[in-house]
């Protein structure tokens, strides 16, 4: 009598280096180091490199299919997906151009820590929320408020700073202008409530 089951599970098709390497690589916020990718995918770095290389070719179009809107690219010593620079003003324009949403506590909360702070990392805005703040910073980039403003060189970690549109939807010319609340960031519903109010909205 055979076991179905085992049968099964040996002719399920098992995911590629490759295919697992994007999985990952959509949702990074910030460049991984082929140790770090092999680390999460349980691969070899060679395999790893290799299948880089390949998607690096695949999506430039140097393969047999056309060039992608976006590409695998290296910065400070790790890969992120990024749309084509070319690409840029078009994806930009279309998120302005989307309904606007009232910001979330939580997005206020975020933003107030990254104005006052910056330049500053995810991870460090992280610490001083105590909660993961991956969605909230990727809705912030998406609206505008924030921009990636400089990686570090050794680390591959993104500093984030604020952009003009927070200071037209606060009414405001400069930074400078805001509350001298700082010292205070520990507390973060005072700062996401005074600072910021409800004029950027959910």
């Amino acid at each position: 009598m055979t076991d179905d089951t085992s049968s099964d599970a040996a002719s399920a098709p098992v995911a590629s280096v490759a295919q697992k390497l994007e999985a990952i690589l959509l949702i990074v916020e910030e460049p991984q180091s082929l140790v770090s990718l092999a680390t999460a995918i349980g691969a070899p770095v060679p395999a790893v490199r290799q299948a880089i290389e390949g998607l690096v070719a695949d999506y430039d179009g140097e393969a047999s299919g056309p060039r992608r809107g976006f590409e695998l690219r290296e910065v400070g010593g790790g890969w992120r997906l990024y749309v084509r620079e070319e690409l840029d003003d078009l994806v930009s324009e279309f998120v302005n151009t989307q309904a606007p949403s009232r910001l979330s506590q939580a997005a206020l909360e975020t933003l107030a820590v990254i104005a006052y702070k910056q330049p500053v990392t995810r991870g460090q805005v992280a610490s001083i929320r105590a909660v993961n703040v991956d969605s909230v910073v990727r809705t912030l980039l998406a609206r505008g408020l924030i921009t990636e403003v400089s990686t570090d060189p050794e680390t591959g970690a993104i500093h984030y700073g604020t952009t003009d549109a927070l200071l037209v939807n606060l009414g405001i010319n400069s930074l400078d202008e805001l509350p001298h609340i700082s010292p205070l960031l520990d507390d973060v519903d005072t700062v996401g409530s005074d600072a910021f109010g409800d004029g950027i909205g959910r």
